[in-house]
């Protein structure tokens, strides 16, 4: 199972809001609701959000058994 609780621990780390993602227009507002809610989403994605948030695919999701 993916889970994307990395990701919303690297936002906080680093003072990034969803708010911010969105006005930025790194990912539309579909996108952030499918992460949101746990569903699949774009390699594309996870690179445009690794290269915002200068950090790695370890910082934005993870895989549960």
């Amino acid at each position: 199972m993916i889970d994307y609780s990395p990701l919303w621990e690297t936002m906080a780390r680093k003072g990034i809001t969803q708010y911010q993602i969105l006005k930025d227009k790194v990912i539309d507002n579909k996108t952030l609701d499918s992460l949101k809610k746990g569903k699949n989403i774009t390699l594309l994605t996870v690179e445009r959000l690794c290269k915002y948030l200068e950090c790695t695919p370890n910082d934005i999701v993870s895989f549960k058994d």
